[in-house]
C-alpha cells in the first residue's frame, strides 16, 4: 500500500464501488435512470396481487404510461447537477399519471420522485429539506386522495406518504454523514499542518539559539586568542617570558573555546546518547573566572556583584552571563586602547539588573567602529532576543561622557519560557529543553 503524503486526504470509505461512482457521476446517473425506467415498465404490466405473487403481463402497456416513464426516469440524469427542476419533474410525472390513468391500475412512476427527492435533501441543507420535502410529501399525498381512483384511505396512498417521507428522511442523513466526515477529514489535515508548522517553529527556535551559543562562545574566546596571540608576537624577540605567557593565555582560551564548542555541538546529540555532556550552563557563579579572563587579556574590569543570595532560575542565569560576556568582548573588541569595563550586577525583589559601562578609552588613529544600538552585529541581536525570551528589557548605545553602554533589565516572575528552560536535559548550554 503506497504512503500517503503529509497533508494528502485519506481514502474515504465506500471502498472502490464508491470510487468508481464518485469519479463517474453521470454514468451512473444514467444506468439509475434506465433502472428506474425498467422498473416503472415493469411494474406497469405487472399484477401485484396473484395468487402466488405478482404475475407480470397480465396488464397492458399504454403509450401513457411509456411516455410517462421515459420522462421521469431520463429526468435522473441531471439530479445532481439541478436537484430541484429534477424533483418539480418527476413529481409532476407522478400526478399526470394519477390524473391520465384514471381506472386502470397505477405505474410506479412514484418511484423516480421517491429518488429525486432524496438527492435533493442529500445535496442541500436542512432548512431546505423540510420546505421542500413537506411539500413534496404532502403535495403528493393530496393528490393521490383526490385525484387517484381509490378512497383516499387507500394503502396506496399512505404508501406515497411513507416512502417520499423516508426518502426525505434518508438524503438529510447521508447529506449528514457526508458533512461529519468531511469536518473530521479537514480537522485531521488541520491538525497535521498545525504539527509541521510547530515542528518548523521548534527546529528553528533550535537552530536560533545554537547559533546564538557558536556566536558567543567563538566571540569571546577568539577575541582573546586573538589579543593574547598579537602581544606574543609584539614582545616575542624583547620579552621572551612575557610572550610565554601570553602563549599560555592563548592555549587555555582556545581550550576553554574548544571544550564549550564541543559541548554545544553536543546540543544535537540524542538525548539517550551516553556520550551527550551534561555539564551544568554557565552563569553568574562563574563570573568571576570570565571576568579574570579578560583581565589577564588586558583590559581591566571592575566588578560589582552583590553577596550570593536566593539561586536564579537556569534561564535567566545562563542569560546574564551571555549578556556580560558579549558586552565585555565587544569593549575588548571595538573600545580605544587603555579602556575600562565595569560590570554592576542588581537584584531587586522584581528584576535582576545587569549593567556593562565603559570609558571608551583613547581612541586611535582609525579606531574599530562601535556597534550602535539601531542595529549592531549578530552578537547585539543574540543579546535582544535572549532578553525578549524572558520577557526583559534591554538598552544598549553610546554614552554621552563617552565609550558605550549595555544595560539589560530581567524580570524575576516565574513565567512558562523560564520553567521550561529550569528543567533539566541535554539543552545545557542554553538553559532549554526540547
Amino acid at each position: 500500500m503506497t504512503p500517503l503524503a503529509p497533508g494528502q486526504p485519506g481514502p474515504r470509505p465506500g471502498g472502490a464501488p464508491l470510487a468508481w461512482i464518485r469519479a463517474h457521476p453521470y454514468a451512473f446517473d444514467s444506468a439509475l435512470a434506465l433502472a428506474v425506467v425498467v422498473a416503472i415498465l415493469v411494474g406497469a404490466v405487472a399484477e401485484p396481487h396473484g395468487p402466488h405473487g405478482p404475475r407480470f403481463g397480465e396488464r397492458e402497456l399504454t403509450a401513457t404510461t411509456v411516455v410517462l416513464a421515459v420522462a421521469a426516469g431520463g429526468a435522473l440524469v441531471l439530479r445532481r447537477r439541478f436537484p430541484r427542476s429534477v424533483l418539480a419533474a418527476t413529481g409532476l410525472c407522478t400526478v399526470l399519471e394519477l390524473l391520465l390513468e384514471t381506472g386502470v391500475p397505477r405505474a410506479p412512476v412514484l418511484c423516480s420522485a421517491v429518488i429525486a427527492l432524496c438527492t435533493l435533501a442529500a445535496r442541500t441543507d436542512r432548512s431546505t429539506t423540510w420546505r421542500v420535502g413537506a411539500l413534496t410529501v404532502l403535495g403528493l399525498t393530496a393528490a393521490a386522495m383526490l385525484l387517484g381512483d381509490r378512497p383516499w384511505y387507500a394503502q396506496e396512498n399512505l404508501g406515497i406518504f411513507a416512502w417520499t417521507g423516508m426518502a426525505a428522511a434518508a438524503g438529510d442523513a447521508v447529506r449528514s454523514r457526508r458533512a461529519f466526515v468531511t469536518a473530521i477529514r479537514e480537522r485531521a489535515e488541520r491538525a497535521e499542518r498545525t504539527r509541521e508548522e510547530e515542528a518548523r517553529r521548534r527546529v528553528a527556535e533550535e537552530r536560533m539559539r545554537i547559533a546564538r551559543e557558536l556566536h558567543d562562545v567563538v566571540a569571546h574566546h577568539i577575541a582573546l586568542v586573538n589579543v593574547q596571540a598579537g602581544v606574543a608576537s609584539h614582545v616575542m624577540d624583547s620579552r621572551p617570558d612575557q610572550a610565554k605567557q601570553a602563549l599560555a593565555h592563548v592555549r587555555e582560551a582556545s581550550r576553554s573555546a574548544l571544550d564549550e564548542l564541543r559541548a554545544t555541538v553536543g546540543l544535537l546529540r540524542q538525548s539517550d546518547d551516553p556520550r551527550a555532556p551534561t555539564e551544568p550552563a554557565p552563569g553568574l557563579g562563574v563570573l568571576d573566572q570570565l571576568v579574570d579572563g579578560f583581565v589577564r587579556a588586558g583590559l581591566p574590569v571592575t566588578l560589582d556583584v552583590p553577596e550570593a543570595t536566593d539561586a536564579l532560575p537556569a534561564a535567566l542565569d545562563l542569560t546574564a552571563y551571555r549578556i556580560v560576556q558579549e558586552a565585555l568582548t565587544n569593549v575588548h573588541k571595538h573600545a580605544g586602547t587603555g579602556a575600562r569595563a565595569t560590570v554592576r550586577i542588581a537584584r531587586d525583589t522584581d528584576a535582576l539588573t545587569v549593567t556593562v559601562l565603559d570609558d571608551g578609552g583613547a581612541t586611535g588613529p582609525d579606531p574599530a567602529p562601535r556597534p550602535l544600538d539601531p542595529g549592531g552585529g549578530h552578537g547585539l541581536i543574540g543579546m535582544r532576543e535572549r532578553v525578549a525570551a524572558l520577557r526583559g528589557t534591554a538598552e544598549t548605545g553610546p554614552r554621552p561622557a563617552g565609550g558605550f553602554q549595555v544595560r539589560v533589565r530581567l524580570p524575576l516572575q516565574t513565567t512558562h519560557a523560564t520553567n521550561r528552560a529550569a528543567r533539566p536535559g541535554r539543552g545545557f548550554c542554553t538553559g532549554e529543553t526540547e
